[in-house]
């Protein structure tokens, strides 16, 4: 049954409880996962934040990995920071209801690279200024779409110390002919 996309928002906004659970397609997690530069980040250690079926786990270039799932007890925001060594990636889909959680957990466990698949519309000013503020630039993304996945999703690669090819402008644009007062 087809839902107009406007309706499919206001189902999503309204809902009673989250719906998280999106297994990425296998040659999706591939593509995902060779979009972030892995020559550059074969001495660290991979972790797959939640790892429900494996799809990227089991593809990361080096055996030097580890996973979270929070269906088997291992919940991602919880992980102590002092757990993971200072060469670090993350690549995963992240859960899109808890998404300001995930960025600032992310952040705060200092890889230096995180790679996540999320709505197109989840890639916010605010979240990039907490990932500049932390000196983590966007290096690479890439737009695409999942069927029966809602809306545009993007694969984004932020990388730590390295300038971003996309920039934020807060300022508020007004039609000419509407008056900004």
């Amino acid at each position: 049954q087809y839902i107009m996309s406007s309706t499919s928002s206001h189902l999503i906004k309204n809902r009673k409880e989250a719906k998280d659970i999106f297994i990425t397609p296998k040659a999706l997690a591939k593509m995902h996962i060779d979009l972030i530069p892995t020559e550059s980040y074969l001495d660290c250690l991979w972790l797959d934040p939640c790892a429900n079926s494996n799809v990227y786990y089991d593809q990361f270039p080096t055996e030097t990995k580890d996973r979270c799932e929070i269906l088997e007890g291992s919940d991602f925001l919880k992980i102590d920071p002092k757990k993971y060594p200072e060469h670090l990636v993350i690549c995963s889909n992240p859960p899109y209801s808890i998404l300001d959680d995930w960025f600032k957990k992310t952040i705060e466990l200092n890889p230096q690279c995180f790679s996540y698949l999320i709505g197109i519309g989840n890639l916010t000013a605010r979240r990039m200024e907490w990932c500049e503020k932390a000196n983590y630039g966007l290096t690479k993304m890439k737009m695409l779409k999942v069927k029966s996945w809602y809306g545009m999703s993007v694969l984004v690669v932020f990388e730590k110390n390295k300038p971003s090819i996309m920039t934020i402008d807060r300022t508020v644009w007004y039609p000419d002919n509407i008056d900004s007062n």
